[in-house]
């Protein structure tokens, strides 16, 4: 079973949001891609419309929608070239630690934020010599009074410069055995003392979506700032991560998507020996291969939502979403740029951007080695 998010209310927010990105997003994109960084006001504009945590309950603020039309946010931000906005990361990704893990107070006090775009957020789990190993980090927070002093510090996080609102993961236990036992969940906010951000990193793709270093010197958080319980955190981290890589996965297969409609039209136009390129049977035969690739992601990416969104156990099947597709997209974007030949190498065109952007996606929420980790223990190995 599937849903049809392209007929009824479903239809008609995402033609709202689709206008939305046209009038505020997409004539401004390439300068902030230039920039690399997105203006905070985008996030209030946002906010005001209801794009930010639509499935968010009315009383935190939110228009209580469903995650579904956070599903409709994702695919239309690739279909219109402008991915590195990155909405669901802060609406789908981050703010369901406070929704699910935080005190009500915690709630109120942020989560109408988040909405609203007062609040732009980040997570903080990598470090500069730990990857994919969480249980690994080397932060920490030593509890003194009624505040934790925090001492270490993040990379690559997204958000990173305009977040005014991170939640971070240190260890509260440092000799914790096995050691991800000792890792916590804990909100820092800017302008807390001792919380420093560092460079913005200059990356390959996605350059409009800021992604910094933080450090943390002595770092004083009130004790109440901590999501959760101690030594949870990883446990937190581990359930969260699914609607992450879903979210992953959503994105791979709308670049997926997109690249290769782009494709074909481009192939149909484009002539070479008096003959549209399409009609050559090498690579009309590789557009049959990428269509079918395609569409079989198309299939399982519907299957996996309905699925996450009814509760059930998704730890293999968004595992191997995250890896196939993924992985997938990645092909999608260089076959597709190598039928446009060197017009692909041009930034005029959007295969361009789109092939450098799409190779992250192997990458973070877990590589796609992580990935078949997991789908192997899930499957008895």
């Amino acid at each position: 079973m599937t849903m049809d998010l392209k007929t009824g209310d479903y239809q008609i927010f995402r033609n709202s949001f689709r206008k939305f990105l046209e009038a505020e997003v997409v004539p401004f994109y390439n300068a902030w891609e230039e920039n690399g960084i997105i203006p905070k006001e985008l996030w209030r504009k946002a906010g005001q419309m209801g794009f930010l945590c639509p499935w968010l309950e009315e009383k935190y603020g939110g228009p209580e929608a469903g995650l579904e039309y956070s599903v409709i946010i994702a695919e239309e931000m690739v279909l219109a070239g402008v991915v590195g906005t990155l909405f669901p990361l802060h609406s789908d990704i981050i703010a369901p630690y406070v929704y699910s893990f935080g005190t009500e107070e915690q709630k109120l006090k942020w989560l109408p934020k988040f909405a609203s775009g007062e609040i732009i957020s980040a997570i903080a789990m990598t470090e500069p010599n730990t990857g994919s190993d969480l249980s690994a980090i080397k932060t920490t927070a030593v509890r003194e009074g009624d505040e934790y002093v925090i001492n270490g510090s993040k990379t690559f996080i997204s958000n990173g410069i305009n977040a005014n609102l991170v939640i971070v993961a240190y260890k509260t236990d440092s000799k914790a055995i096995p050691p991800h036992r000792g890792i916590s969940l804990i909100v820092v906010e800017e302008g807390a003392p001792g919380f420093i951000k560092g460079r913005k990193l200059d990356k390959m793709g996605m350059r409009s979506q800021d992604t910094a270093e933080l450090f943390f010197e002595d770092c004083r958080v009130p004790c109440t700032n901590l999501v959760g319980e101690e030594g949870l955190g990883f446990k937190y981290l581990m359930l969260k991560l699914q609607q992450e890589r879903l979210f992953s996965s959503i994105w791979g297969q709308a670049m997926a998507e997109k690249m290769l409609k782009e494709t074909i039209d481009y192939c149909k136009s484009r002539t070479i020996f008096g003959r549209p390129i399409s009609d050559f049977q090498h690579n009309s035969f590789k557009i049959a291969e990428m269509a079918t690739e395609v569409e079989l992601g198309r299939t399982f990416i519907d299957s996996l939502v309905v699925d996450h969104m009814a509760g059930k156990n998704v730890v293999k099947k968004v595992s191997m979403a995250k890896y196939w597709i993924n992985e997938m997209a990645n092909r999608i974007a260089y076959d597709c740029l190598q039928l446009y030949g060197g017009y692909g190498y041009m930034e005029e065109y959007p295969i361009c951007r789109d092939y450098r952007d799409v190779r992250i996606f192997t990458i973070f929420a877990g590589t796609s080695e992580v990935m078949k980790s997991i789908i192997a223990k899930e499957i008895g190995l």
